[in-house]
């Protein structure tokens, strides 16, 4: 049995009253979420006073980003051992909007992946089309590469330590998002390749949650997708009231 993941993204939004503000809200609606596992990503600024008030709460920590070396002369970076040591549980690896702007590839991702399992963070690992590529009929093909690329050399018993998060660029901040069939279609074909890149049990407990305009009145129709374990949120996450909806 995959337990529902729901994880709220809150990008570069927020200054430190409205972070407190917005964590103690989802605190107050949603302390030890029975069944369901909930965590929130506020900027790097704020991850200690966040995981001060989430503390106990049942809600878990997650940033939004690092970089896979461990230390050194990086100026302007966090590294996953910093991560982990203020507190985090989870982290998020290739976003569309680090791959597009920030030129992240695929070989930058999975360097990623294993920096973030090897220090016992687990990552969000984020995986999904343009709009071009869907309209060319490539959705699988890019899908296929960004998972075979950003798993290559990981041991396949560390694949249920990572969450996919299947998020359509075109779908992302634009208030589209893929029908509930269209996302089902591409989390069955994920789920598919990593029983070909692991094996079938493997498979079946690795959770791929969805991203991608999430919101209150489309999350129940992507939850009864067989294959739809969560949600990854974006600008929904930032309300307390639309984000309690969607985990509730």
């Amino acid at each position: 049995m995959r337990v529902p993941f729901i994880a709220g993204n809150w990008k570069m939004y927020t200054n430190l009253q409205e972070a407190s503000k917005l964590a103690s809200s989802l605190v107050n609606s949603l302390k030890n979420p029975e069944q369901k596992e909930v965590v929130i990503c506020p900027p790097y600024i704020y991850l200690g006073e966040i995981r001060e008030i989430i503390n106990n709460s049942g809600i878990k920590l997650g940033a939004q980003n690092a970089y896979f070396q461990p230390q050194g002369a990086f100026t302007g970076e966090v590294s996953f051992t910093m991560l982990k040591d203020i507190g985090c549980d989870y982290v998020i690896v290739g976003h569309s909007e680090r791959r597009q702007i920030f030129n992240e590839d695929n070989e930058l991702v999975n360097k990623k992946l294993k920096a973030s399992l090897s220090c016992g963070l687990s990552p969000i690992f984020c995986v999904g089309e343009l709009l071009e590529e869907r309209e060319r009929g490539e959705t699988e093909r890019v899908v296929r590469l960004q998972i075979e690329s950003g798993l290559d050399d990981i041991p396949a018993e560390d694949f249920v330590k990572i969450i996919i998060a299947y998020e359509p660029v075109w779908a992302i901040g634009t208030g589209k998002n893929a029908t509930p069939e269209q996302a089902q279609e591409v989390h069955s074909f994920i789920r598919k390749l990593v029983a070909h890149l692991s094996n079938g049990s493997i498979a079946q407990e690795m959770r791929i949650i969805y991203g991608g305009s999430v919101k209150a009145e489309n999350i129940e129709r992507l939850a009864e997708q067989k294959d739809i374990d969560g949600a990854l949120v974006g600008g929904a996450s930032l309300s307390a009231e639309s984000f309690i909806k969607i985990v509730q």
